[in-house]
């Protein structure tokens, strides 16, 4: 009881390091949620028929359980978004969903990246990666003690994820670059009063 309190309380997990945006497996996720598919549904969906082309269904279902509770953080009218969407609407649909399930992105976009943009920065850098996770457990004190391998993967599913929604130009590089969020998203989050969202995303000029 007192380990899911902590849970609970803490701000910041390590859970992003499953993966980056992946698009085509959140149309599909997407599309289990829009069609109400019942609990037999998501298991033949996921381990029988693998859809997401999974390697086990160990994977099939730590992906699923990412992807879904990103996905849960919207509602329906997102979800259409990513399942529908063309091009940077679907990314940016599942962007949105990430930032409002992950702290540890959205901070780091508000916090480092929004800073970076107004300093007009070329570039970040791994070491903005290490120096924002150490403000973090003053924001955060239950946060975990992660490894340094943790703190990597991390800073590589973040960057990842920065880079597929057009922050910077490529994980190589990090070079910032202005990002326009698409159109139907936006609309979306401001309908649904999702001020946290958008001020995160919502930082490069």
């Amino acid at each position: 009881m007192i380990l899911a309190a902590n849970m609970a309380n803490m701000r910041y997990a390590a859970d992003i390091t499953a993966g980056a945006l992946k698009i085509p497996e959140s149309r599909l996720i997407a599309d289990l949620l829009l069609r109400q598919v019942d609990d037999e549904g998501w298991k033949d969906a996921i381990v029988t028929k693998n859809v997401l082309q999974a390697r086990s269904p160990a994977t099939a279902r730590r992906l699923t359980t990412l992807i879904r509770r990103r996905l849960e953080t919207m509602g329906p009218d997102l979800w259409k978004l990513v399942r529908d969407g063309k091009g940077t609407v679907a990314i940016h649909a599942v962007f949105v969903a990430a930032v409002k399930h992950s702290p540890l992105l959205g901070d780091f976009l508000e916090i480092v990246v929004g800073e970076q943009y107004r300093l007009f920065s070329k570039s970040l850098t791994n070491s903005m990666w290490d120096d924002y996770l150490e403000g973090c457990r003053e924001r955060d004190p239950e946060m975990p003690q992660w490894s340094e391998s943790t703190r990597k993967r991390l800073r590589s599913s973040v960057f990842q994820m920065l880079a597929q929604a057009g922050y910077i130009e490529d994980t190589n590089s990090l070079t910032l670059q202005t990002v326009h969020i698409a159109d139907q998203v936006l609309h979306y989050l401001k309908a649904n009063r999702e001020e946290y969202v958008l001020r995160c995303i919502q930082v490069a000029p």
